[in-house]
């Protein structure tokens, strides 16, 4: 016998894409070991960019979208998860390639699948999701560089967003000093909210600059890119590393080979994506604990549901959103 649920669906539309909710049946799902019955999602940049006929993301039409989810297992052919089993998904094909988290249900391969990890409800857990997961792992990578607290300050840029917003809180919760920029000259009391020592305007930090300028900061995280990339190699400390995490600001940077030759800095790539699966546990339960952001569900999260998803898909495309928006199934 087959059930209805209700998904949020792009789907080509001539020479544009179509959007909009549907109610499917349970034969419409696509193959996976796991069925899922989502509680949570949340929106990500990477969400905007799949609703538009030429943004890159979107690799099958029409498609359920949300690349992150987290729910109960309802269904399982795979021995390591159970009927009941709270779990999460973030990445791989989920949202791009694969139906995604957008959904009241979704089946997916057990490969994907992270258990839940204790000290975070499936609310929490979405409030994180792949913005927090990106965050975490690019603190894991520029801690292995040698990164600490006493080492200096720490620049978060686009320091509004999901990953910005969550690097900050983490970020803090662990002692560094934190420097944010953004644009938004009105979110500065949210960011000091979260831990940020000092606020940077966005125009500051994608100046052009010489290609060595000041020593400032013993690391950066960056959600930008672009113009941004090579003024934060240019003041790195000897020895420090900038995080790439986002491409907002654009995918291309011009810079030169001297901040790494002379200074020995380092440009770190983060990949939440295919972040191989024995890495996962480890770090949500880091975020579970540790670095679990001290604001997490009362000012860096707000909430919607499928009805009110296109509009923050739109909103996110502009760079209008705050923080994370968790969507309740």
């Amino acid at each position: 016998m087959t059930e209805t649920y209700r998904a949020l669906v792009v789907d080509k539309d001539g020479d544009g894409a179509s959007l909009g909710i549907q109610e499917r049946q349970t034969t419409d799902l696509l193959g996976g070991d796991v069925t899922i019955r989502v509680a949570y999602s949340s929106v990500n940049y990477k969400d905007g960019l799949a609703t538009l006929a030429k943004g890159g993301v979107a690799r099958k039409h029409p498609l359920v979208l949300g690349i992150d989810l987290a729910g109960t297992v309802e269904r399982s052919s795979d021995s390591r998860f159970a009927t009941g089993d709270e779990v999460l998904v973030t990445g791989f094909n989920l949202g791009v390639a694969h139906d995604g988290g957008f959904a009241e249900l979704a089946r997916v391969p057990g490969d994907w699948i992270v258990a839940k990890p204790d000290g975070l409800t499936l609310r929490e857990c979405m409030a994180l999701g792949t913005a927090g997961f990106t965050a975490a792992l690019a603190i894991r990578e520029l801690e292995a560089r040698g990164l600490a607290p006493a080492a200096g300050p720490v620049l978060v840029t686009g320091a509004t967003g999901g990953v910005g917003s969550l690097a900050v809180s983490m970020l803090s919760r662990l002692g560094y000093d934190i420097v944010a920029s953004t644009g938004k000259s009105d979110e500065h009391d949210y960011l000091r909210s979260l831990g940020a020592s000092t606020i940077l305007d966005r125009d500051e930090v994608s100046a052009e600059t010489r290609p060595l300028g000041k020593e400032i900061y013993a690391a950066a995280i960056d959600q930008v890119g672009g113009t941004t990339l090579p003024w934060l190699l240019a003041h790195l400390r000897y020895r420090g590393a900038v995080a790439c995490t986002g491409l907002t600001g654009g995918f291309a940077y011009s810079s030169t080979v001297l901040p790494l030759l002379l200074r020995g800095v380092s440009i770190l790539g983060i990949d939440s994506v295919i972040c191989p699966m024995a890495e996962r546990p480890d770090l949500w339960q880091r975020m579970a604990g540790e670095i679990k952001p001290d604001s997490l569900a009362e000012t860096i999260a707000v909430e919607t549901d499928l009805d009110g998803l296109p509009e923050v898909l739109s909103r996110i495309l502009k760079a209008e959103i705050r923080g994370r928006t968790v969507v309740k199934l």
